[in-house]
């Protein structure tokens, strides 16, 4: 029985709104004011372009995945209705909530942006699936794609958007060792289990050598393609997959050094050691497109924790420090929250998929 993919993705959609919306989770107070106060609040003065499409079209997705879920339903009246209301009634409680966080602010204005985008993708995923564009996913997931695959297809959708949030090495994804050696850190002192005053002497990291840079570079385009061959069947598929998503890594990838540095510099992140380590992982793909989908999950849990490990002892380096202040306090900083849970979080959620495929839990072809 083939299950829809469009219940674990509108699941990490929605926290990745929430995660997005929350941001950044610190100094939850009691600003003295009711968390709904801000729907009779005032007009704003002046708006702003970029926040307007943002919270337009930062929803879209939501209801369009939401219209999907009640089409895949036993009851299947209503479907704009019932998605418009459930991502207004997500948006509205993201908004009352943020009263509660002094670096986030409430508004009314967000809100029904919020509401109108999820309407509006609702409308066109109604639209597409009338259309026949439903059914003919469906005849396409029947023919390229295995039963059981949604963990993986999931996976892949996320995989452009984890690329947008800034990496040390480009397609490097998983960079998260030391972010949370620094958090326990702080909740052990916190705890008053480790010594407030003493000062630990942070270890100066090596810059990685090309040679390493090269394979963080190819494994990081390697996994995706691998993960796809678990639920890929006929070789001719995989070799067009393999060929898509090296096409969308760089897109993403580009996309992300434009949105950071400026357009001119969509390409400053292609340099012959990356090149170099996209032609080992093409070639590698294909090399592993005929082998059976479980030695692939297998070489895939392999490639992941070596991808990781060596990241995870890279520096960062200070054109990436500066690029991760911009987004954090610059303009990006509604991009921050989603982009930066899916790039770190992906690669160990594949890690968890492999392992399913490795121990006979996915398809079997």
């Amino acid at each position: 029985m083939r299950k829809s993919a469009a219940w674990p993705v509108t699941w990490m959609y929605i926290a990745l709104v929430v995660y997005a919306s929350l941001y950044p989770f610190t100094n939850w107070r009691d600003q003295g004011i009711a968390p709904w106060s801000f729907l009779w609040a005032p007009w704003p003065r002046y708006w702003s372009g970029f926040d307007v499409a943002l919270n337009l079209v930062g929803y879209m997705p939501l209801g369009a995945l939401l219209v999907l879920l009640v089409l895949r339903s036993t009851q299947r009246s209503a479907p704009v209705l019932i998605a418009t209301l459930c991502a207004a009634a997500l948006a509205l409680s993201m908004e009352s909530l943020q009263s509660y966080l002094p670096q986030r602010v409430a508004s009314r204005e967000d809100w029904l942006l919020n509401s109108a985008g999820a309407t509006v993708g609702a409308l066109l995923a109604l639209a597409l699936a009338r259309a026949g564009w439903l059914a003919w996913w469906d005849a396409w997931q029947r023919r390229w794609l295995a039963p059981q695959s949604r963990g993986v297809l999931a996976l892949l959708l996320a995989w452009p958007a984890a690329l947008l949030f800034p990496a040390a090495v480009p397609f490097g994804m998983g960079q998260v060792w030391s972010r949370l050696a620094d958090s326990m850190d702080t909740l052990l002192a916190w705890a008053a289990l480790a010594p407030q005053t003493a000062a630990v002497p942070v270890p100066v990291r090596a810059a990685l050598a090309p040679s390493s840079e090269l394979a963080c570079v190819a494994l990081g385009l390697l996994v995706p393609c691998l993960l796809g061959f678990c639920v890929v069947q006929s070789v001719r598929h995989r070799v067009t997959l393999v060929l898509l998503l090296l096409a969308v890594g760089f897109a993403a990838t580009g996309l992300s050094a434009a949105l950071s540095w400026g357009p001119s510099h969509t390409w400053a992140w292609l340099n012959p050691t990356t090149g170099a380590g996209a032609a080992l992982a093409l070639a590698l793909a294909l090399a592993l497109a005929p082998v059976p989908a479980r030695v692939n999950a297998s070489v895939a849990l392999l490639a992941l924790g070596l991808s990781v490990g060596l990241l995870n002892q890279a520096p960062d380096s200070p054109y990436f420090a500066q690029t991760l202040q911009a987004w954090e306090q610059g303009r990006f900083i509604r991009f921050h929250g989603f982009a930066q849970w899916l790039g770190w979080a992906w690669p160990y959620a594949a890690m968890g998929v492999a392992l399913a495929h490795v121990a006979g839990r996915g398809p079997r072809h």
